[in-house]
């Protein structure tokens, strides 16, 4: 069965360039999950690579079919992960990976119990100010509302099992990449091989 793995952070505090990191060391055995939107694409973002860019008469009736395991408004735009991409990863016999805000999150940790979060942080304010100008993709006003909107989302991390404090990219990816490794390892998920192992025991008594 997949592991479910949310990744959530205030905007500018790098999660995309870490879960982009961890995909490239996990190619193999984890899939990211591609969210719809109803915002534009920005830059040189490409349909179904970045996200899965919807109208919001497309995303409202998707919401009343049900079709998504969460979805939140943010910042006037819809986000949402579509139920299919799970059945995808199970079906391809790999994890899944989620680059998801603190609402979908919540709703997705009530729906999926077991699926391991982790909250990213930039280490400081200024940083974060910084990294968010150095983009060069939001105004001043925008910019004022993502920082507004992190000391918000910062509240809200209580409930994630892990945070990474991103002030290293690279020593950010090692430790998010060890959390993956780790949680493979967890007894309760590793029950079969167990089972497996002590059978070979079992069987020379």
């Amino acid at each position: 069965m997949s592991i479910v793995f949310i990744v959530s952070a205030p905007s500018g505090s790098g999660k995309s360039t870490l879960v982009h990191r961890l995909m490239e060391c996990e190619r193999d055995r984890i899939m990211f999950s591609v969210s719809w939107t109803t915002r534009t694409a920005r830059g040189q973002e490409v349909e179904g690579e970045a996200y899965h860019f919807a109208t919001r008469d497309e995303f409202e009736r998707a919401i009343k079919k049900d079709e998504f395991l969460e979805w939140a408004e943010v910042f006037g735009n819809y986000y949402g992960t579509h139920r299919s991409v799970l059945a995808r990863a199970e079906a391809e016999g790999k994890d899944l990976v989620l680059d998801i805000d603190v609402q979908g999150a919540r709703q997705l940790r009530a729906r999926l119990p077991d699926a391991v979060s982790v909250f990213i942080l930039a280490p400081s304010r200024k940083v974060l100010e910084e990294r968010l100008c150095c983009r060069s993709e939001d105004s001043a006003e925008v910019i004022n509302r993502r920082l507004m909107g992190a000391v918000r989302e910062i509240r809200g991390s209580d409930g994630y099992d892990y945070v990474v404090v991103n002030d290293d990219v690279a020593r950010a990816s090692d430790k998010l990449w060890s959390i993956v490794k780790a949680e493979r390892s967890r007894r309760r998920r590793m029950e079969g091989e167990v089972r497996r192992i002590l059978d070979t025991f079992e069987q020379n008594d």
